[in-house]
């Protein structure tokens, strides 16, 4: 039975289903007990061995990572019968993995090592279809790039907390709720599933991450549900020993917006979007820094050229996102091109928008290709200004590759997933068995996949 290394630790692993046995010799048990062996399509298909996999969207931020962790650990402990082998991956590369910083420090926090994942670039999943022993869950996401499209036949499960945008074959199971984090759709699943799966480091990873995405719970923020307050509290009735919500959230969000390590190339990709015209792509990314501060990085138009040129966009829109103490965001932006025409059309369609208007006052640029603003409604997420940009490139839907920074104080949800906050008051108080009455009540209730 094969061994895997990592660092110091080493573990026998058997990762077929409801069977895990993991063999230590060192005391931390990771959460994976990963099975790096098991990613090589040949060994696969020369045992006709079946492979299922979870995996996040191509932001791979937080909530998609720990969705795709906790998710695989769920299914690899309760599935039956055990025909396959559970694998989450990472949907970047292994390159891009110190890029998401908050993701970093609560799986460094939690005692499990970048060598115990599974990146993208080190599995090959067309090779698993082809073969045919390929399966698919995807969590937080639930529309595959045209990259991707051969891999739709494999896709078997979706949880997703974004509005549907496309239909899905009956036979896939389908959970698309309009929660503030898709880890919260994860914690569900595995309270319905057989008492005694959830683990501490799992509630952990699940419990930190719904406190990041929902900002802290914050009614001001907009973007927290009922359901999440529901798993947060089942998470630490199970577990009481859960650090507060302040001082997780706080750290989570310090090692977020830490990009002093980072190039401005790596800056530019943390988190990044595009949006696709006739003949132009546009990138948008979200830059944790003072719009002055990152206008005044040495070297940065040589920077910015080289990133577009290397990557054939025609325009960059820079937007950053702040919070206050009360979690009341602060949003600045800046357009670069270096063909005028171009960045004077993005930014009067900026300028000019209704839907929402940004109320942007313009601020000074050191550099003419450049065009620098504050923006008034703060409201205007990334997610609302990325239909404007489509809109100026006259292109149809782009595609998204980033995570998506949105806050907005009552009752205009922060990431628009639902229409409005009901928690724009206050957070009710929420008792633990009120929460395993309200999960028990999701299970009973959950409408089957449309089978139109």
């Amino acid at each position: 039975m094969p061994w895997i290394s990592s660092g110091s630790r080493s573990y026998l692993v058997l990762y077929h289903s409801a069977e895990v046995v993991v063999a230590e010799e060192d005391a931390q048990l990771l959460l994976l007990h990963s099975c790096r062996q098991l990613t090589q399509p040949v060994e696969h298909i020369q045992q006709h061995q079946e492979v299922h996999v979870v995996m996040g969207n191509e932001a791979c931020d937080l909530d998609s990572t720990v969705s795709a962790l906790a998710l695989a650990y769920f299914l690899a402990k309760t599935s039956v019968p055990p025909k396959a082998a559970f694998i989450p991956v990472l949907n970047i590369p292994r390159s891009d993995f110190a890029l998401r910083t908050e993701t970093t420090f609560l799986l460094r926090e939690h005692n499990i090592p970048d060598s115990s994942l599974i990146f993208r670039d080190e599995i090959d999943l067309l090779g698993l279809h082809g073969a045919g022993l390929l399966s698919l869950t995807l969590v937080d996401h639930h529309v595959l790039p045209s990259t991707d499209a051969a891999l739709e036949e494999a896709v078997v499960d979706v949880l997703d907390h974004r509005p549907l945008e496309r239909e899905w074959a009956p036979s896939c199971q389908l959970t698309v709720e309009l929660v503030g984090s898709c880890a919260t759709l994860v914690t569900e699943r595995i309270a319905q599933g057989p008492p005694g799966v959830l683990d501490r480091t799992t509630a952990a990873l699940l419990h930190g991450t719904i406190l990041l995405d929902s900002i802290n719970l914050s009614p001001a923020a907009g973007k927290v549900t009922p359901r999440d307050v529901l798993c947060v509290s089942l998470l630490e009735s199970r577990f009481p020993e859960l650090p507060p919500h302040d001082s997780i959230y706080k750290a989570l969000q310090a090692a977020k917006f830490d990009v002093s390590g980072l190039t401005t190339e790596q800056m530019l990709r943390k988190d990044l979007k595009t949006v696709s015209g006739d003949e132009q792509v546009l990138a948008i990314s979200g830059i944790y820094m003072d719009i002055e501060l990152f206008l005044r990085r040495p070297g940065l138009l040589q920077d910015l050229e080289t990133f577009c040129q290397a990557r054939g966009y025609s325009v960059l829109v820079a937007m950053t996102v702040s919070f206050n103490e009360c979690y009341e965001p602060t949003r600045q932006l800046a357009v670069y091109s270096q063909n005028g025409a171009l960045r004077n059309m993005v930014c009067c369609a900026l300028e000019e928008a209704t839907a929402p208007a940004l109320q942007l006052q313009a601020l000074p640029s050191p550099w003419p290709c450049i065009s620098a603003y504050a923006q008034g409604n703060s409201l205007a997420s990334r997610k609302k200004v990325l239909p404007i940009l489509r809109a100026a490139l006259g292109g149809g839907p782009g595609t998204a590759a980033g995570q998506e920074e949105e806050a907005a104080p009552p009752p205009t949800p922060m990431n628009s997933l639902v229409e409005e906050s009901p928690l724009a008051q206050a957070v009710p108080p929420v008792c633990p068995q009120a929460v395993l009455e309200r999960v028990s009540r999701m299970a009973t209730e959950q409408h089957p996949p449309d089978s139109k």
